[in-house]
């Protein structure tokens, strides 16, 4: 995968050489590439932002450096990602379609946001991670990317490593435990060392249930529940 992004500050994006995704920067498994739009403004004073047609607070990017910023990419057929509070909200689903993706270009917005031009012209996405507003995009799309990158294959090296993932079954994902057996007095569930690996999956299914009922009931009405699913939420309910 190939990923550009289109920002006022390239710098900020110093925490994707590390980590995971670092690793697969260094492997080849995604080529990532950071430009200043600003270096692309005909003005003399290098401006990207004036003020909005018909008043108002705030200023706005203007259409011409990030248009002859895009120009300049080396694309074909790529997905156009803008960051905006105003966008669809960013979930795991998205990032699972987009890991499928040979191209990515994200534009990260600053001040009250783009010129709606850049918007109807450039973005095939629209994206928030969230309802709040931030200073600029750049946080938000080294999130987005680094919900992508560890979606594409190989790049988690056990492909099965994500699919458990809270939100990937629709349900947030149930607890973990490892070695020792018992710190503090705090012990591991007798269930995890039983050897019985299908008293260890229902197990896992009911904590799955039992956090998303608890945490984020409204992912239940989302997704399909068997019988025993149902039950098990009523039995939580009474």
């Amino acid at each position: 995968m190939k990923i550009d992004v289109l920002t006022l500050f390239p710098e900020m994006f110093a925490p994707l050489d590390h980590s995971i995704v670092g690793r697969a920067r260094t492997l080849g498994q995604v080529e990532m590439a950071f430009t200043n739009f600003r270096d692309f403004s005909t003005n003399k004073h290098h401006k990207v932002d004036d003020y909005p047609y018909g008043g108002g607070a705030g200023m706005l990017l203007t259409p011409q450096p990030i248009f002859d910023a895009f120009d300049a990419i080396d694309k074909k057929r790529p997905r156009v990602i803008v960051t905006t509070p105003t966008g669809r909200r960013f979930d795991q689903q998205m990032a699972e379609a987009w890991a499928s993706e040979e191209h990515l270009i994200f534009l990260c917005g600053h001040y009250e946001g783009f010129d709606q031009r850049i918007h109807d012209e450039l973005a095939t996405d629209e994206v928030s991670i969230g309802d709040f507003v931030m200073t600029g995009g750049e946080l938000a799309a080294m999130v987005m990317i680094d919900a992508t990158v560890r979606l594409i294959p190989e790049v988690l090296g056990d492909q099965a490593s994500h699919e458990d993932d809270s939100f990937s079954t629709g349900l947030l994902e149930y607890p973990h435990y490892t070695r020792p057996a018992e710190f503090r007095g705090l012990k591991v569930p007798d269930v995890l060392l039983s050897g019985n690996h299908a008293k260890i999956e229902a197990w896992r299914r009911e904590q799955s249930l039992l956090r998303t009922y608890r945490r984020r009931p409204d992912l239940l009405e989302r997704i399909e529940l068997s019988k025993a699913d149902k039950k098990f939420i009523e039995s939580l309910r009474d």
